[in-house]
């Protein structure tokens, strides 16, 4: 840890605390010390400059509004990783598929069937998911979208759910049995 980055005999521990008792200039510090780390984090996963500064911001925002719901202030970098990486899987998964082309290409590509035909089986997987979704019980259905949709941690589900991590993780598993045997069906 750099000791640059952190006042004279601060622990990274006394600085979460005092980010988390609303001190700002000790969050300014941890945003400095953790930001490369961070933006590694989201850009391994979405490879684009931009959007990666963007979420990087993102997970920086989250982690200030969120700092209360930390219990344990020593485990601070692996909690920020987490927030990272799940807005970084959520932006990739929520963005539209990346498409190079010449400007000039671009009317040829509307006109072509080739290309309709795969618009229209996006759209029709993603109304699966959402069917899918919408046949689930409430509890599966609510914990998938906290998951997944929202990028919530198991701890901030926790909370949420007001129930343990372990059965948040077994709500999580269980509902993704049944989403999966739901969307067999349709195949089926």
């Amino acid at each position: 840890m750099s000791t640059a980055m952190l006042s004279c005999n601060d622990t990274l521990t006394d600085t979460v605390v005092r980010a988390q008792d609303g001190d700002r200039e000790a969050f300014g510090q941890l945003v400095e010390q953790f930001h490369s780390r961070v933006y590694g984090i989201v850009m391994q996963r979405l490879r684009n400059t931009a959007e990666a500064d963007e979420v990087t911001q993102e997970v920086f925002l989250r982690a200030f509004r969120k700092m209360s719901q930390l219990k344990e202030p020593a485990a601070f970098a692996g909690w920020l990783c987490q927030i990272a990486a799940r807005l970084s899987i959520n932006r990739a998964v929520r963005r539209p598929p990346e498409t190079a082309c010449e400007p000039s290409s671009f009317e040829v590509l509307q006109q072509s069937p080739e290309t309709s035909a795969t618009g229209l089986i996006q759209l029709e997987d993603a109304e699966q998911l959402r069917s899918g979704l919408d046949r689930l019980g409430d509890m599966d259905r609510k914990t998938l979208i906290a998951f997944y949709f929202d990028g919530q941690s198991l701890k901030e589900m926790s909370v949420e759910f007001d129930s343990p991590i372990g059965t948040i993780k077994r709500r999580l598993h269980t509902a993704r049995h049944r989403l999966r045997d739901v969307l067999t069906g349709f195949a089926g």
